[in-house]
């Protein structure tokens, strides 16, 4: 894949396109993964675990 010209950008911009989407269990992860990863560079205290636990409750509030 040559993603250095226009059309191998829109090459794979329509082969993501026809991807399935995401399951709740894999959109979680990806959240949690996100959250996790940012947060940390902040704050070298924050534990994957932590941010999970913070993930169920904002889920279960919602």
């Amino acid at each position: 894949m040559n993603l250095t010209s226009k059309q191998g950008w829109n090459n794979f911009v329509e082969d993501v396109r026809k991807l399935p989407p995401l399951t709740k269990e894999q959109e979680r992860d990806h959240r949690i993964s996100f959250v996790y990863g940012n947060t940390k560079i902040e704050n070298d205290n924050i534990t994957r675990e932590m941010v999970e636990e913070i993930d169920d409750k904002m889920q279960n509030a919602s």
